[in-house]
């Protein structure tokens, strides 16, 4: 059994809280970085400062495989001198250490070639106010505790189906973190947030052999994931659902990307507009400002301040505030996706998204999974995605593909080994049914997909 890593001693049985004092510590150790920026000749200087706690147990046949406690401190310092860049990072937070960054950060500076786009944010797009987004729900958790959640996952997924050939692990953890940013403008802010996940991987077999597949619950708040049961019955249910795969023939289908992958496929719109990939001219949605890469039906909104979602933040890693704000409205594009120095390459103000998007959500008429299907008619629907054949720059996508096949709106029988191709702006402007099966549990939430159609090819 593994029992620690960093401070945590062996045998402490809690996730320790963060308290409000823990983020004006940390705000002042932000300060001494950046004053020691300042002493050393930086122009201009940046810090990213955090103390992660957390615990993890799995369990598996019914004994505790691993406990691991972990605590994880440190900081990341970049340095300018004039348009001219370092950065260094340490997990060694004593003062020796601060002083050795910033001296390494200095010395990379001096040495790089200046960059004309590269500086901190502009003054004028720093947060100034910080809402409650509902981010910290600490909650001690003991290992007992813990393990008791994971054997009942165990347990559940075991006894749904003599098929069930085994509940390969099952997982419980927590985490609380405390972070603050601060930069040489005056900008310091301070946050704690918090996450528990429970997770069931699951094995089934038959006389045609094994499938596998999982589940997982993941929340900011611990009485907000589904129950121990749920998650093991629901990894159970799917992994049993995919015995017996059948052939199908190759042709162009209706094909219905499960919730779970769905916004994987929103996804690679959103790269196709990021900053880094308009500037590069690396994008297969190059220069396409106002112009419609969707169906109507689409619209792409960002929600920054949505209180205890898990992709909440009132600002981004360059300290510019979050706004709420559409990427695609109507099937057409209304912003790119820019950082500071991706929108000063493009003559663009940020967008707050140097930290990428904040609960970007599908709007749209969302409809019952069981409607869809209906309207599928026959068809694939798509529960898992192999390989990285996704490319952004020409808009091709190729992926190995695995899930169902459906027949007048009813699943017939599982479906492996086969690839889905098609070009990316087609299999957008070709979105003709959105789920209501929406899954909240990343930055990007949707529901089940359904694109018109597809080539699909079986193996």
């Amino acid at each position: 059994m593994n029992t620690t890593k960093g401070e945590i001693q062996p045998g402490v049985d809690f996730q320790e809280p963060h308290t409000r004092q823990d983020e004006e510590s940390l705000k002042g150790f932000v300060e001494r970085i950046l004053a020691e920026a300042k002493r050393q000749g930086a122009t201009a200087a940046e810090v990213a400062a955090g103390d992660d706690i957390g615990l993890s147990v799995v369990v598996r046949s019914g004994d505790l495989e691993t406990v691991e406690f972990s605590r994880d401190r440190g900081f990341g310092i970049t340095v300018y001198l004039g348009n001219k860049k370092g950065s260094s990072s340490t997990t060694d937070i004593s003062d020796d250490s601060i002083r050795e960054s910033v001296e390494a950060a200095v010395n990379i500076a001096r040495y790089t070639e200046p960059d004309p786009y590269s500086g901190l944010a502009d003054p004028d797009r720093l947060a100034t106010e910080f809402p409650d987004l509902d981010l910290y729900h600490p909650r001690p958790m003991d290992v007992d505790e813990a393990k008791e959640s994971a054997l009942i996952v165990e347990s559940s997924a075991e006894s749904v189906d003599s098929r069930i050939f085994k509940c390969d692990s099952s997982r419980i953890g927590a985490a609380s973190a405390c972070t603050a940013y601060g930069n040489s403008l005056g900008f310091i802010h301070a946050e704690r947030e918090s996450r528990y996940n429970m997770l069931a991987d699951v094995i089934a077999k038959d006389s045609d052999g094994m499938q596998r597949d999982y589940w997982y619950s993941t929340s900011r708040n611990a009485a907000e994931l589904d129950s121990p049961t749920s998650v093991g019955e629901t990894a159970a249910n799917r992994a049993l659902k995919k015995l017996d795969p059948r052939p199908i023939p190759t042709g162009e289908y209706p094909v219905l990307f499960d919730r779970g992958i769905a916004s994987g496929v929103i996804g690679h719109l959103i790269s196709g507009l990021g900053g880094r990939a308009q500037y590069l001219k690396s994008s297969y949605l190059l220069d396409s400002m106002n112009k419609k890469i969707a169906t109507d039906a689409l619209t792409l909104r960002e929600h920054p301040h949505l209180k205890g979602a898990l992709g909440s933040r009132s600002y981004d890693s360059e300290g510019v505030a979050t706004t709420e704000k559409p990427f695609v409205e109507d099937g057409v594009v209304r912003n790119y996706v820019l950082s500071s120095y991706s929108g000063r390459h493009l003559d663009m103000p940020t967008t707050g998204n140097a930290s990428g998007v904040c609960n970007l959500t599908v709007e749209a008429d969302l409809q019952p999974i069981e409607d869809i299907l209906k309207q599928m008619g026959t068809g694939l629907l798509v529960q898992s995605l192999m390989g990285q054949g996704v490319n952004i720059v020409t808009g091709d996508y190729s992926r190995g593909a695995a899930g169902y096949w459906i027949v007048d709106g009813e699943f017939a029988h599982a479906v492996d080994e086969l690839t889905i191709a098609g070009k990316l702006d087609d299999m957008f402007m070709r979105l003709v049914a959105f789920g209501d099966d929406v899954d909240l549990r990343n930055s990007i939430r949707t529901g089940s997909l359904l694109v018109e159609s597809m080539t699909v090819a079986a193996n």
